[in-house]
């Protein structure tokens, strides 16, 4: 018999974990906010605020959840969890990693305000007798293997 309540609480913790791992040296509410954010993306398979708060069943109004996590997130990363995190990944690792960087664009044709929207020209769209631009913004990512050549997530450097 599968007991997918112990498979849920198995997986929040290890995501709370996580979690804490990035999170340590940060403020009381930086903790909870890490924490929620990670195990709510993960739960709701989205980055939408809305989903991540559907995930967190709090009491309090859901727009004021919603507003909560904003807040958290208009102040940016926090450098100790950046160097946290760095420090994390620097241990799954060899000392001579493979770094894997992606130079892309995402088109976003509906697009209108979007911090660095610009136009670049569609290869695959476009032909030797007509050339077609797209709104587009810039992303670099990039993917370290492990010492198993795994790939650890993307860390993304917009």
């Amino acid at each position: 018999m599968l007991n997918s309540t112990t498979n849920t609480y198995t997986l929040k913790r290890e995501i709370l974990t996580f979690s804490n791992k990035i999170s340590k040296h940060l403020s009381k509410p930086d903790k909870k906010f890490s924490a929620e954010m990670t195990y709510g993306m993960l739960a709701s398979r989205s980055c939408l605020l809305t989903d991540v708060v559907d995930q967190l069943h709090e009491n309090s109004k859901k727009v004021n959840s919603v507003e909560r996590l904003t807040r958290h997130l208009n102040k940016g990363i926090p450098k100790d969890a950046q160097k946290s995190y760095l420090t994390f990944v620097r241990t799954m690792v060899s000392s001579n990693p493979i770094i894997h960087i992606d130079d892309s664009d995402v088109i976003k044709p509906e697009g209108r305000r979007f911090e660095a929207l610009g136009l670049v020209r569609d290869g695959s769209k476009s032909t030797n007798t007509k050339t077609v631009y797209e709104k587009v913004y810039h992303v670099t990512e990039a993917c370290v293997l492990t010492g198993n050549n795994h790939p650890v997530k993307h860390i993304c450097l917009m």
